[in-house]
């Protein structure tokens, strides 16, 4: 199991469970009113499902560090909605557990202790800062708390607890709720909830008074006789007093509502609500609003931005998270769960570089503050859209690059230079066999003979917009199709470069080279290819001696990948012509490995044919051609930028560093085949 600190957690985990809840009157001191306190099961040590992680979360109380005992109780993580504080707060049995009062004179500590009066079953959620967690793999199992758990999930291993918030709704459906109120409980305006008796063994019993409707202060007589005597005297009585106890509710009703919330009492009125509930949503009503502002999300990185990419451009998770991470790539697919817009991706990085807009009403500020690479001297921490792009990009643009035919990688030899000089290389002749060392003797000197084959490195590329009409399409495909685009014209241009140079070879393969063969007995065969692994076995070098290098690769076009495949893989060739009865052994099996090109015999290019083929000897021994990649780099580069002010989008340029030459006829054999 392998214990991450990096990539970044998430800077705040919020775990939420349901929670044990005694609302009760503490005791009060002299001169002071008696506060509501509560008690808690906050955390049951169990797994939780938590926003930005994608699979369950298992706090370790035993790292989960506790700054002091008195810690704030909120409502729903709202700093602005304080309800208490916590006087203790402990691990018992693999749970943690708060005590504590209500302590805050707010519309949220109001709503808490009157709907629990009213058995409203109070959940609670810790808030907890990340220190450093551990991902569990699929079937692995770990101990965490007292108890055993199987992955996939994560162990927070280090936290920090922060507060504890009031929730209406949890997670974890393993604790139970329960509220209690104790006799002569206040109030939070001083006055008594419960009124007491009591009882014949000197114990006070709760005495509950009959009333005709909730919201009065007391039932009428009329009425207390009817909860006594179970008989109804005078009906006429009972319906005076009904339309008092109406009255009187609607007049509470509308005395708490005011005229700030008139909607609020009419539905109160006509559905028949008691003061009790129109209070609670009184209270709900004037609980502040969230700013308009926007304030943006920490945990919304660089890296999670381009996994979003990624996973809406279909790349699989695995591989996502591979490249970015586990937690970047499930907070990526959390929160973009339905797949990132261009739009989304150019808001979000604007928001990190400072924009305080809402929506993408302003394109051009929002691209402007997206590209900006000078903000974090405001205090913002930047996110580089362009890099982004870029990094989005130059994946999709390789699987452009490497979806045409790269059969030229292959055949040929590869060069790094570090400029666009013309490279020369020299061949040692003449003097290049060792020679016999006397003792105590030098060595003699070779010699650099006249051959000498040279290269050089250009720069192809193209630049392609994406323009307004695609970002206000919202179309992320253009972020995917455009690199794909770009990659696939590069690997079409290295093709086309490297056969309109290897297929204008009259000069290179030719009689005086005795690297070339005409007629009929040239055709693809297994006596044609015996005859050109003759020729290329008789080549010498400038002394006139064998080169002492082996044929071994077969290059054809696509006319003739059958026959090479067969010429390769079978270990004898039947003749289906009506003169030839028995099967011919063959004696080329396994001997050149085939390379098929449909470059070979496109008619565009000068020196093509369908019936030509070629015997070549591997590049790493004896090159006929050789590609030449500036600082080695052989796949194409992309970047990403805004564009100039007379085009509104983003553009993408694409390019190449690159360059092909013909290398030493001794490495190759042409064969006409045909007359």
């Amino acid at each position: 199991m392998k214990k991450t600190a990096d990539p970044k957690p998430p800077e705040q985990l919020q775990l939420t469970a349901s929670m044990q809840i005694d609302i009760a009157a503490g005791e009060a001191g002299e001169g002071k009113q008696a506060l509501p306190r509560f008690s808690m099961i906050a955390y049951t040590g169990g797994p939780m499902r938590v926003a930005g992680w994608r699979y369950p979360v298992v706090v370790d109380l035993a790292g989960l560090a506790i700054p002091s005992q008195a810690r704030p109780i909120r409502f729903g993580h709202d700093a602005n909605s304080g309800v208490g504080h916590s006087h203790a707060i402990r691990v018992k049995d693999g749970q943690l557990v708060a005590e504590g009062v209500i302590s805050r004179d707010t519309a949220a500590a109001r709503e808490v202790v009157i709907s629990a009066r009213n058995g409203f079953p109070w959940q609670a959620s810790i808030g907890a800062g990340v220190e450093q967690f551990e991902f569990v793999k699929d079937n692995q199992a770990v101990t965490v708390n007292g108890r055993e758990f199987t992955g996939p999930l994560n162990v927070v291993r280090k936290a920090t607890l922060g507060e504890i918030s009031f929730v209406d709704l949890g997670a974890d459906g393993n604790t139970s709720a329960s509220v209690a109120a104790s006799a002569k409980e206040k109030n939070m305006d001083g006055t008594d909830t419960t009124s007491t008796d009591t009882t014949s063994e000197g114990k006070e019993a709760p005495k509950v008074e009959a009333q005709a409707t909730t919201g009065t202060e007391a039932g009428t007589p009329a009425v207390k006789a009817a909860a006594d005597t179970g008989i109804m005297a005078d009906p006429i009585a009972d319906m005076r007093a009904r339309a008092a106890a109406e009255q009187q509710r609607i007049a509470a009703v509308r005395k708490v509502c005011g005229d700030k919330h008139a909607e609020i009492a009419a539905r109160a009125i006509g559905e028949g609500w008691d003061v009790t509930k129109t209070e609670l949503e009184v209270l709900r009503a004037d609980r502040p609003k969230a700013p308009a502002t926007h304030v943006r999300d920490n945990n919304v990185t660089g890296a999670v931005l381009e996994a979003a990419c990624m996973l809406t451009g279909g790349v699989k998770g695995d591989d996502v998270a591979a490249r970015y991470g586990e937690q970047p790539t499930e907070l990526a697919d959390n929160r973009f769960s339905g797949g990132i817009g261009l739009q989304e991706l150019l808001l979000e990085a604007a928001w990190a570089n400072g924009y305080e807009g809402r929506n993408f009403r302003d394109c051009r500020s929002v691209l402007r503050f997206a590209f900006a690479n000078s903000i974090q001297a405001q205090g913002f921490s930047t996110v580089n859209v362009a890099g982004i792009l870029s990094n989005v990009a130059n994946k999709f643009l390789l699987e452009g690059f490497f979806s045409v035919e790269r059969t030229w990688r292959n055949i040929c030899a590869v060069r790094n230079v570090s400029d666009f000089k013309t490279v020369t290389s020299y061949r040692l002749i003449g003097k290049d066999q060792y020679e016999v060392v006397a003792p105590g003797g030098e060595l003699k000197h070779g010699t650099l003979g006249e051959e000498s084959y040279s290269n050089k490195a250009d720069t192809y590329g193209l630049m392609i917009a994406i323009d307004r009409r695609d970002i206000i399409n919202d179309d992320l495909g253009a972020i995917t199709t455009v690199p794909r685009k770009l990659g696939r014209g590069s690997g079409l241009k290295i093709n086309d470069i490297f056969w309109s140079t290897f297929l204008n070879n009259a000069s290179f393969f030719s009689a005086g080279n005795k690297n070339l063969l005409t007629g009929a007995d040239t055709v693809l065969s297994i006596d044609g290819l015996s005859k050109a692994e003759k020729a290329f076995a008789d080549q010498v070098d400038g002394d006139g001696k064998p080169i002492g290098i082996l044929p071994a690769i077969l290059l054809v076009p696509t006319a003739l990948s059958a026959t090479a495949t067969v010429l390769h893989k079978s270990v004898e060739v039947r003749d289906t012509t009506a003169s030839t009865k028995y099967p011919v052994a063959n004696p080329h099996q396994g001997k050149y490995r085939a390379e098929v090109s449909r470059y070979l015999s496109n008619s565009t290019y000068t020196g093509n044919s369908e019936k030509a083929w070629y015997l070549l000897a591997d590049p790493a021994d004896l090159p006929v051609i050789e590609v030449a990649f500036l600082n080695g780099q052989e796949s194409p580069t992309i970047e990403t930028a805004e564009a100039d002010f007379n085009v509104l989008g983003v553009v993408m340029r694409g390019y190449h560093d690159v360059g092909v030459a013909l290398q030493d006829p001794k490495g190759g054999c042409k064969n006409k085949g045909e007359a």
